[in-house]
């Protein structure tokens, strides 16, 4: 079978004091539908990708709703994760030739995973490239079955969507984060669209004490009486980690005494991610003020929460974005963002409420030094955010939406 992976209960009525008595009534008439179903979620890794937050906040709830959902991995070696993770950057724009090799790699892997893939279900969700040959390859053994698609698909490379698209077809449910993100090229009677969202109650949210926080800052090397610049996110070309260590340096030649913090997190399921983190390390060896850390290396989401609680200022510096959930997270805690204009992140904050959207690498550097010179507007106008972010884009809505799609197949 397919690796489970253990996660809890949780009980949905934690959340009524951020959402209210009424957003939670819903949830249970929803859940009264499907109670009864087994609904299965399958994705490439059980840390550091995409799918992984949602799904390990997403399955108690549903569990403390009474219904039966359980989450499994599929298995892979390098070759298939590096072919995988070429669809998924072509799926965001790079160009990538699907030879008969990698469609051999992909369809032996996904073949091998269809068939470790046991039980009777009558739901089943697929997340993202690495998992989307599965409903083909297995059949639907009458379950019903949606494709997840979490990164930014609005400009997929021809060839590859041309080669993805029929298994896509073959899915009940395709499953996109914004309308943007849906192929034209892509028919498919099915398409719902569903923005992510944060649970305030997750390590990763949840309120900690100012005294911890500032302790696991000092802890991880950071001196607390100078400005800090933060960066959330996977050593991934799209996130754009070089060019935040370019902007760090320009706006410390303004604000002296600047540091920065690169927190990623290492994923099974992208071993590109490895060769960009040894990149990174190279560009930043030597300045004892830029703060390089992984999960690999001890960085969890408490530590995470942590830093963005701290940071004067978090940048996420995305060139291409599924959503940017990191920005919400960030803003819930009042801290100010300074983002790319790329996938979802312009949904989740507007200039002055929640921080500033920023382009080249000039427009990144005004808004910081802005930020960091003025603190008590920063404060404002972190503060403004978090009320957008309690009404679009906690994880109580993401269920609902979730619930009802499921409820209508």
């Amino acid at each position: 079978m397919l690796q489970q992976v253990d996660v809890g209960v949780q009980d949905p009525l934690a959340y009524e004091e951020f959402v209210g008595r009424r957003v939670m009534d819903e949830l249970h008439g929803l859940a009264e539908q499907l109670r009864g179903r087994r609904i299965l979620n399958v994705n490439s890794t059980a840390f550091g990708g995409g799918s992984v937050g949602a799904l390990r906040s997403m399955i108690p709830i549903y569990r403390g709703l009474g219904l039966d959902v359980v989450w499994q991995v599929i298995t892979g070696d390098e070759r298939f994760f590096g072919v995988s993770k070429a669809f998924h950057n072509a799926l965001q724009g790079a160009q990538f030739h699907v030879s008969a090799e990698v469609q051999r790699i992909f369809e032996m892997y996904s073949g091998h995973n269809a068939s470790l893939l046991e039980g009777d279900y009558d739901f089943i969700i697929a997340h993202d490239p690495q998992t989307v040959a599965l409903r083909h390859l297995h059949g639907s053994d009458g379950a019903r079955w949606a494709w997840r698609c979490h990164i930014d698909t609005s400009q997929p490379d021809a060839e590859v969507l041309d080669y993805l698209s029929p298994f896509m077809r073959g899915y009940d449910a395709l499953v996109f984060t914004m309308d943007e993100f849906v192929p034209g090229a892509l028919e498919h009677p099915r398409v719902a669209v569903m923005a992510p969202g944060i649970d305030p109650l997750s390590p990763k949210n949840m309120p900690i004490p100012e005294r911890m926080c500032r302790q696991i800052c000092r802890w991880m090397g950071v001196d607390l009486e100078r400005p800090l610049l933060t960066q959330v996110s996977r050593f991934d070309p799209w996130k754009d980690p070089e060019g935040v260590v370019r902007v760090y340096r320009a706006v410390r030649e303004e604000v002296p005494g600047l540091q920065l913090a690169l927190l990623g997190s290492m994923a099974m399921d992208d071993p590109e991610g490895w060769a960009i983190y040894e990149a990174v390390l190279e560009q930043t060896k030597g300045d004892p003020d830029i703060h390089v850390a992984t999960n690999i290396t001890g960085v969890s989401s408490v530590e995470i929460n942590a830093f963005q609680h701290q940071s004067d200022v978090v940048i996420q510096k995305s060139i291409r974005e599924g959503f940017g959930l990191v920005v919400s997270e960030t803003i819930w805690k009042g801290t100010p963002v300074v983002a790319g204009r790329a996938g979802g992140i312009p949904l989740q904050m507007e200039d002055g409420v929640g921080g500033f959207l920023a382009g080249d690498d000039s427009e990144f550097v005004e808004r910081l030094l802005y930020l960091l010179r003025t603190p008590g507007e920063a404060v404002r106008i972190g503060a403004a955010g978090r009320e957008r972010v309690r009404e679009n884009y906690l994880i109580t809505r993401l269920l609902r939406d979730e619930m009802r799609l499921l409820a209508s197949l």
